[in-house]
């Protein structure tokens, strides 16, 4: 018998119950939805809706059947459509009609509402954490390597050199606006939608106030209609980590190149790494691809949801239990890539050797000649186009600018003088880019500092 089954003349066919139910995947929420329903009765019964006694009945037996639940004592029934009305189903046979009473003012609308902003809620916090560890991770290994040369690359083509403590900084700082993200939406979940009802609210005098102050929700939602039919929140956390996903698969695709035999910057570990089935000499980085690879997945959670809302009207409707299978693989699969991509970054092995000498090639220092040439009174654009016309000569002669003699350097202008080597060295280029945001040894130290200070506030 079903809880909704007295309008009915006939029992849902069984195909239609399993269509309709829910229960295979909405059954991870029992916690929430027990521990909403417990500040509930509690409501109800200290605002005399049900007696005080009924009040601490329900919640008695429902802290029981949560244990149960734990101890994997609770078989839930398809019949019963989803993990509320499972519990309330299980409450009833244990206390008979008093458990009838729990849903007195509520709806399974705003109940599930109410369910999976707590579950976010509690996921938020469990990503945050995961992503405050791979910050150490990026901060501990940008520490050991401030004077660590390696080219920097505009359109994959080597551009200027930087240390690697600046090109992992920049992956801190894509993380930290991650975290901003979240805790932003963090804010707009936090607010109670129990007590909007179906989804015009209830004659019952509630005190919304009361239970968000119970739940630990900052607010209530101010009208009924949007109480229920909202997932703005479920679309942002979607959103969110899409973009943190979208970062982790950029830094992915840097490690799948820097440990293959043409960069050679850096060796995973072999506990991060997977051989072939066929070639014996293989070993590929199928933490990075796979990280790259779920990229897209998450991508997909997030194009389902925009998609199952996008014609909806006001207010609940059957569709939007379409909600929660995106949001759940959303968030198994972030929770998943998270730590083992931190692992892997930490016990990767650096090739300083490989990076240097990849930094001397390409002439990355060619902007820093320019920049001499400025300093000595040039205007850019003039020494733009004679370092160009330097950079050519040394490709028909192959040649770095490092190897050019000071008579070659001044048939291409008289303004060159012997300085013109310390000024075009790596470490030179780096170190003299003393500017917040910078990469040189300074600027990194102090921006490491800074990001410590961070991860100790937060």
């Amino acid at each position: 018998m079903k809880l909704w089954d007295g309008r009915f003349s006939k029992a849902t066919d069984a195909l239609v119950d399993d269509f309709n139910s829910s229960i295979f995947f909405d059954k991870r929420l029992y916690k929430q939805d027990i521990e909403g329903s417990i500040a509930h009765a509690n409501m109800l019964g200290k605002q005399g809706i049900i007696k005080q006694d009924e009040a601490e009945l329900i919640k008695k037996t429902l802290k029981e059947i949560l244990a149960d639940i734990e101890a994997n004592k609770v078989e839930f029934d398809i019949a019963a459509e989803d993990i509320h009305m499972n519990v309330e189903t299980i409450l009833t046979s244990r206390i008979g009609d008093v458990g009838k009473k729990l849903h007195t003012g509520r709806s399974r609308n705003d109940q599930v509402a109410l369910d999976i902003r707590m579950y976010i809620k509690e996921e938020i916090k469990t990503v945050d954490a995961m992503l405050l560890k791979l910050q150490e991770v990026l901060l501990n290994l940008a520490k050991k390597h401030t004077e660590t040369i390696m080219p920097g690359y505009t359109h994959l083509q080597r551009a200027q050199p930087i240390s690697l403590a600046h090109h992992l900084m920049a992956y801190f700082e894509m993380i930290k606006r991650d975290r901003d993200r979240l805790a932003d939406t963090y804010r707009r979940t936090n607010i109670l939608p129990l007590g909007s009802g179906a989804m015009a609210a209830t004659t019952y005098p509630l005190d919304r106030y009361a239970v968000a102050k119970e739940l630990g929700f900052d607010d209530v939602t101010l009208n009924s209609l949007d109480g229920v039919s909202d997932r703005d929140f479920c679309i942002e956390l979607l959103s969110n980590f899409s973009i943190l996903m979208m970062h982790l698969s950029r830094f992915s695709e840097e490690i799948i190149m820097w440990c293959s035999h043409e960069f050679g910057f850096v060796e995973l570990d072999d506990a991060y790494s997977t051989g072939s089935s066929i070639m014996p000499q293989k070993k590929n980085p199928d933490v990075a691809e796979l990280v790259r690879g779920k990229t897209g997945r998450i991508y997909g959670s997030l194009m389902a949801l925009l998609t199952t809302m996008k014609a909806l009207p006001l207010a609940y409707n059957k569709d939007m239990q379409e909600d929660k299978e995106p949001v759940f693989d959303a968030i198994d699969n972030v929770k998943m890539c998270i730590p083992v991509f931190a692992a892997m970054v930490n016990t990767m092995k650096v090739r300083k050797e490989n990076m240097l000498k990849a930094a001397k090639g390409g002439f990355t220092n060619a902007t820093d000649a320019a920049d001499y040439l400025v300093k000595h009174g040039m205007p850019f654009r003039d020494a733009h186009e004679v370092i160009g016309k330097l950079v050519f000569y040394c490709i028909q002669n192959s040649k770095n600018l490092d190897d050019l003699t000071i008579e070659e350097f001044k048939k291409f202008s008289p303004v060159f003088e012997e300085s013109v080597y310390k000024a075009i060295s790596l470490e030179e280029c780096v170190n003299k880019r003393n500017v917040i945001g910078g990469p040189s040894k300074t600027m990194m130290e102090e921006v490491i500092r800074k990001n410590e200070e961070y991860l100790k506030a937060v």
